[in-house]
């Protein structure tokens, strides 16, 4: 960070999931409100080049958090590829664009673990980019991610800027999307064992065989995370990443079945019910897992346990939607 009483930061989707705990994260550390630019969707358009190209000349931020995207399930993604591929390319391209032509110091792109290949050898490593085809419900999305790494890194080669990515594991926690058809699956689950509890349900059933494996990251530890790569000294940063294969994968380190996940979101909403899983609907793929060891090299681990994570996810969603 610059002189720190003086960086002006832009967090690009402060209302978001991550972009908020990046703020609460920020906050905690001793940067000013006032430090922070924040814009809402009806504020700043980030689709409009010309709009985001003047919030950056009048603004003139030191650093950017790109953690704005348009972002949905399996159902919004196959809906509506064309909005999900369009918005997100235009979004991180007038960013990045605007930020080096405004001179900003240093910018964080933050991506999803969506980009690497279906079939990607477990744990994911980074290496595993461009390796294959992609999952095809989300190929949209996760090509606009690609490109936003590629952007930062084409814009470090030919410019020499200070851009980086990291990319998040499954996310959850405050802030989450808790719709009933368009959820993850942890804020899903959440609400369904809570409504199961409330309506004394004597069974939840749950889609497939409960045997595929996950990974989840709680959002302040992604935050945390992304403070940390963006804070890295540019040596050491340059040092662990190659300039065309930069990006930094973010998980939790471990994973566990959708069963055992189940259990424990059963236990956290105090559901005493039965569990049933119907093998006839599908399982998705067996296992996704990120690697995470270049990011522990580089002095990061989460703290937050599941158990604990689940708990203030329940909290959030009961102040929230309970």
């Amino acid at each position: 960070m610059n002189n720190a009483t003086t960086t002006k930061i832009y967090i690009a989707g402060h209302r978001g999931m991550v972009g908020s705990a990046i703020v609460r994260r920020l906050l905690q550390q001793g940067i000013r409100e006032e430090q922070l630019l924040l814009r809402t969707h009806k504020e700043l358009d980030l689709t409009s080049q010309a709009a985001v190209n003047t919030f950056f000349q009048q603004e003139q931020p030191n650093e950017v958090y790109l953690a704005a995207a348009k972002v949905g399930g399996i159902h919004a993604n196959s809906t509506y590829p064309a909005e999900f591929i369009y918005q997100n390319l235009m979004i991180e391209a007038n960013i990045i664009n605007a930020a080096y032509s405004s001179g900003v110091d240093k910018l964080l792109f933050l991506g999803s673990s969506c980009i690497y290949p279906k079939h990607a050898e477990q744990p994911m490593a980074e290496d595993a980019l461009l390796t294959g085809p992609l999952e095809a419900t989300n190929e949209p999305y996760a090509i606009a991610k690609i490109a936003g790494i590629k952007l930062t890194e084409s814009f470090n080669r030919q410019y020499g800027t200070d851009y980086r990515s990291v990319m998040p594991t499954n996310l959850y926690g405050p802030g989450d999307n808790y719709h009933p058809e368009n959820s993850h699956v942890i804020p899903a689950l959440l609400r369904r064992f809570h409504e199961a509890k409330q309506s004394n349900a004597p069974t939840v059933t749950i889609w497939g065989s409960g045997t595929p494996r996950r990974e989840f990251l709680n959002v302040d530890d992604m935050a945390a995370a992304s403070i940390h790569v963006m804070n890295l000294e540019k040596e050491t940063y340059q040092e662990h990443t190659l300039p065309m294969l930069s990006h930094i994968n973010v998980g939790s380190g471990g994973d566990l079945t959708i069963k055992e996940l189940a259990e424990a979101i059963a236990e956290t909403t105090a559901y005493s019910g039965q569990i049933q899983f119907d093998p006839s609907k599908p399982d998705g793929t067996p296992r996704k897992l990120m690697d995470s060891s270049r990011l522990n090299t580089l002095g990061w681990a989460p703290l937050i346990s599941l158990k604990e994570g689940l708990k203030t996810a329940y909290n959030d969603f009961q102040q929230h939607h309970g």
